[in-house]
């Protein structure tokens, strides 16, 4: 291993897994305006899963997917490759429409995992999937806390399947300094991002959907009398009977969404591959996604290759709701992350990082993800994963073609559909709430970090302020 300094080889390039594998040639951009059964604005793992199983279901649908760049350019392409059965807004739901639809909510999550999984497999999309399961270690007394108190919920929602792990059970999986235990469960695998989205895009488009890239949508407006909906793009306007967007994180350059979901940012690093000797030590052999529970969570995994590839908050969010230039992160976020890579393994300290790279998750003023269709204005929608975005989009695909078919379906009966959330607030209230409400979290983990038994008084605010 050798160090490379205090920088990446490479920082943006959209992400270290089209690194791995290059940008994919690019599709013809819409030349001009055009009518369909159903427009998708958005070409990332929603627009691609509702495309796919509309498709799927009835063959004879006109489907155009418009995406302004490539599909997978956004978070389905630079994500940390977590398949898993998390989602964001299960307790809201809970206290809002009852424990019960928030349990079947948690069962489809379930049964998502396996669902993309499996599809993957049988369309012959390597996706360099490994069903290890999720581990997530506690490193300080709090966090240990914390660890007992998830596990108890989870059981509470269904999750039988769950370990608790002692310290020495949690390192037998993976070797990680300091721990003092740990939770797994089987629902997660580890993925390459890029290559799910790119083999699932050729199979929508061999299964006959047209996929227009390079196309940027400025506006979608509703059905009027005598009008079908339509979204707006340079080219000219596409017609359809519903419009679905599906743009996540870059929903706020939509006209007239710039507070409907917030983009926070993420940033990941990927390491040199690491010597067979760092391995022996370490273990890994299972390839698990890995978590922990600091307010600041990191996330990482072994990558196919043998690199370890991690990621954490950094700067949370742009003035004015923009977004990054091709995945391009600070070079201090670089150096957080560094650090907790080196914390978690000291064996990494020689290590060379290949490639820093960051990426924009929608979040809703809730923290809920929600999916809609509005069957007058010919409007729907799916999103605000919160960074739970791999598994959930598959399902969101899934309960969009039920509502666009008019099916009433268990997936159109889950508590998210049809959620409402409110706006968030302007600038320059915005910005001052979400870095507020970071660096709370990081002082927290400060004094956890120190010594401090329990959860920090000021991250417990911050989740009520921030409404999580």
């Amino acid at each position: 291993m050798g160090s490379n300094g205090i920088g990446p080889l490479v920082n943006g390039d959209v992400s270290f897994w089209y690194a791995a594998t290059g940008l994919p040639p690019a599709r013809p951009a819409l030349t001009a305006g055009t009518d369909v059964d159903v427009c998708i604005v958005g070409g990332g793992y929603t627009g691609l899963w509702t495309a796919y199983y509309l498709k799927r279901a009835e063959p004879g649908l006109r489907i155009t997917v418009l995406e302004q760049r490539f599909c997978g350019y956004g978070a389905s392409g630079r994500n940390g490759g977590w398949l898993y059965h998390g989602f964001a807004g299960r307790d809201a739901f809970a206290r809002r429409y009852g424990a019960d639809r928030a349990r079947a909510m948690q069962r489809a999550m379930d049964d998502s995992v396996r669902e993309v999984a499996d599809t993957a497999a049988a369309e012959g999309i390597d996706a360099d999937l490994v069903r290890g399961g999720v581990l997530e270690v506690a490193r300080t007394p709090a966090q240990l806390a914390r660890l007992r108190a998830f596990a108890a919920e989870e059981r509470s929602f269904g999750a039988t399947e769950l370990a608790v792990l002692s310290a020495a059970e949690a390192s037998d999986r993976v070797r990680v300094d300091g721990v003092l235990g740990g939770t797994w469960s089987p629902y997660g695998a580890r993925i390459q991002p890029a290559k799910l989205v790119r083999g699932l895009a050729r199979v929508v488009e061999e299964s006959g959907v047209v996929v227009h890239e390079g196309t940027e949508v400025t506006a979608v407006h509703p059905a009027a009398p005598g009008r079908r909906a339509r979204a707006e793009t340079a080219a000219g306007t596409v017609t359809a009977d519903y419009v679905l967007r599906a743009t996540e994180g870059f929903t706020a350059g939509l006209r007239g969404e710039r507070r409907t979901w917030l983009p926070m940012n993420s940033a990941m690093i990927a390491t040199e591959p690491l010597p067979e000797s760092f391995w022996a030590e370490t273990g890994w052999q299972g390839r698990e996604v890995l978590g922990d529970f600091a307010h600041a969570y990191m996330y990482a995994q072994r990558t196919a290759d043998d690199r370890i590839a991690l990621g954490g908050r950094g700067v949370p969010y742009r003035y004015g709701s923009r977004t990054d230039t091709d995945g391009s992160t600070q070079q201090r976020t670089v150096d957080q992350l560094r650090e907790v890579l080196h914390r978690f393994f000291p064996g990494t300290a020689g290590a060379r990082i290949d490639h820093a790279w960051a990426g924009v998750l929608g979040v809703p003023r809730d923290w809920c993800a929600t999916v809609e269709l509005d069957r007058a204005s010919g409007l729907g929608w799916a999103g605000g994963y919160v960074g739970s975005g791999v598994t959930t989009t598959n399902l969101a695909g899934r309960t969009l073609r039920d509502l666009v078919l008019g099916h009433r379906t268990e997936l159109t009966g889950l508590p998210w559909v049809g959620h409402t959330v409110r706006r968030w607030e302007p600038e320059p209230l915005r910005w001052l709430g979400v870095h507020a409400l970071y660096a709370a979290y990081h002082a927290a983990d400060r004094q956890e970090a120190a010594g401090r038994a329990t959860t920090a008084p000021v991250a417990r605010l911050a989740d009520r302020i921030s409404g999580r």
